[in-house]
C-alpha cells in the first residue's frame, strides 16, 4: 500500500488563506471558553472537579441533565452527551508531580439511528464546548448507535436502545413516552461483533410485531400487566441470563407476573398472538430478522495503521508510519498529529508541541481519509490531547 494513500495535496492545506487561521489559537481558546463558561449545564460545581458518570439529551437545542435511573437507556430518535471522568497516573514519562493522579476526562455525542440533524450538530457542538470548559483535556469521541465502540459499552454493562425520542427544534420523532402504557418489545442478543472486547449482550427495543422475532435471540414483551419472554430455539444462554436481568430490573420497579416460554413449547403461541400473529404456527415458523446493529466486517480484521501529520519539512504531508501490531506509544511524537485506524474505530492524537497547522487540519484531513475509505464512513471517532490519554486509546494502540 502506498504510504500516502494519495491524501497528500500540499495545495489543499494552504490554511493562512483559509477560515481556520484562528483554530486552537489562544483567542479562539478564551472566545469558546467564554461560551463554555455561560452553560448552566457545565457549572455546577462538578464537572471537571470529581470523578464520575454524567450524561445530557439534547432537548430543542438545550443541554438537558438525563435521570440518573434513566442511565444506559437511550432513544434511537436522539442525541446525548457522556462524560466520564476517572481518576488516572500519568502515562507519560515526566517529573513526580507529572506522575500524580490527574482527572482524566472522556466526552461521547451518541447519536441514535433517528437522530434529527440539528440534534445531532448541537450534540457535536456542545461536546467541543464541553471539552474547552475542560480546559481541552478531554478526549472526544462520536459515538453512533449502529456502531457502539468498545470504549462506550464498556460504561454501560447494562445498555439498553428505546425506540422514539424527545421534541426537536426543527421537527418531531414520535416518543414512546406516554402516560399510558403501550406494548414494548426488547430484543435481546449477543453484538454480532467477533472482535475482541465486543461479546457483550445488547439490548435494543424493536417494533411490537411478529415480524420483529428471531429464533436465534430471547425478547421481553412488556404488557403493562404481565411480562413474558420468548425463548428463541437458538438463542445463547448468555441471553437468558441478560434476559433474567432486564426482568428483574423491570419488576423492582412494579410488581407483575413473568412468564418464561420457549419457542418449541404450544404456548408460545400466545406470545405470537400478542404481537398480531393470530395466524401464524410458531412450531412451523422460521423467525427471522435483522438485527438493529452492524455485524462484525471484513475490516475489523484488516491491519492497524499508524499515520503522521506533519509539517516539518515546510508543508503539511500526511503518511503511513507503521501498520500491524507492531505499532506502541514510541512511534508518536509529541511535535505532530497522528490517526490511528485500528479497524474498528479511528482515533486522533495530537501532539503538546504540534503546529497550529497541524491542529487546524487535522479534521479536514480525517475528513478526507474518511472519504476515501467508505467503509470507515459509520466507524465511532476520537480526539485525545497529549498527556491526557485515557484506558480506551492505550488499549487501542496496544501499550
Amino acid at each position: 500500500m502506498a504510504p500516502r494513500e494519495g491524501l497528500v495535496h500540499p495545495k489543499e492545506y494552504d490554511w493562512r488563506d483559509s477560515n481556520v487561521e484562528l483554530v486552537n489559537s489562544e483567542l479562539d481558546h478564551k472566545v469558546k471558553f467564554q461560551s463554555a463558561a455561560t452553560e448552566p449545564a457545565w457549572n455546577n460545581g462538578i464537572i471537571g472537579t470529581e470523578p464520575g458518570l454524567y450524561i445530557w439529551r439534547i432537548e430543542d437545542f438545550q443541554v438537558v441533565p438525563w435521570r440518573k435511573e434513566q442511565y444506559g437507556s437511550f432513544h434511537e430518535g436522539d442525541s446525548y452527551i457522556i462524560l466520564f471522568s476517572e481518576k488516572l497516573k500519568s502515562n507519560t514519562e515526566g517529573s513526580a508531580e507529572e506522575e500524580k493522579e490527574k482527572l482524566v476526562h472522556d466526552i461521547f455525542f451518541w447519536l441514535g439511528a433517528h437522530t434529527t440533524q440539528d440534534e445531532a450538530g448541537t450534540a457535536a457542538y456542545k461536546t467541543v464546548e464541553l471539552d474547552e470548559f475542560l480546559h481541552g483535556a478531554a478526549t472526544q469521541h462520536r459515538e453512533l448507535q449502529s456502531a457502539p465502540s468498545d470504549a462506550f459499552s464498556a460504561l454501560f454493562p447494562r445498555l439498553k436502545i428505546l425506540r422514539g425520542g424527545v421534541r426537536s427544534g426543527f421537527t418531531h420523532v414520535e416518543t414512546n413516552e406516554d402516560p399510558q402504557h403501550t406494548d414494548t418489545l426488547l430484543r435481546i442478543f449477543k453484538h454480532p461483533s467477533a472482535s475482541a472486547g465486543r461479546d457483550g449482550i445488547l439490548v435494543h427495543e424493536v417494533e411490537p410485531t411478529w415480524q420483529s422475532l428471531d429464533e436465534d435471540d430471547v425478547f421481553v414483551l412488556d404488557r403493562g400487566d404481565k411480562i413474558f419472554v420468548w425463548q428463541g430455539q437458538k438463542c445463547a444462554p448468555m441471553e437468558k441470563l441478560k434476559a433474567a436481568q432486564v426482568v428483574n430490573d423491570m419488576t423492582i420497579a412494579k410488581h407483575v407476573d413473568v412468564e418464561v416460554l420457549a419457542q418449541a413449547e404450544s404456548r408460545s403461541k400466545i406470545f405470537i398472538d400478542y404481537l398480531g400473529g393470530t395466524d401464524v404456527n410458531p412450531l412451523e415458523t422460521t423467525f427471522k430478522a435483522q438485527r438493529p446493529v452492524a455485524g462484525a466486517t471484513a475490516r475489523e480484521e484488516k491491519k492497524k495503521k499508524l499515520f503522521r501529520l506533519s509539517d516539518a519539512q515546510g508543508q503539511l504531508s500526511f503518511d503511513l508510519v507503521k501498520q500491524g501490531d507492531e505499532i506502541s506509544k514510541n512511534d508518536l511524537d509529541g511535535s505532530d498529529v497522528f490517526l490511528l485506524d485500528v479497524g474498528k474505530s479511528i482515533w486522533v492524537w495530537q501532539g503538546k508541541d504540534a503546529s497550529r497547522a497541524e491542529k487546524a487540519t487535522w479534521l479536514k484531513i480525517l475528513q478526507q481519509y474518511v472519504a476515501q475509505h467508505q467503509d470507515a464512513a459509520s466507524l465511532s471517532v476520537a480526539k485525545v490531547g497529549q498527556g491526557n490519554e485515557g484506558r480506551s486509546f492505550w488499549a487501542a494502540v496496544g501499550a
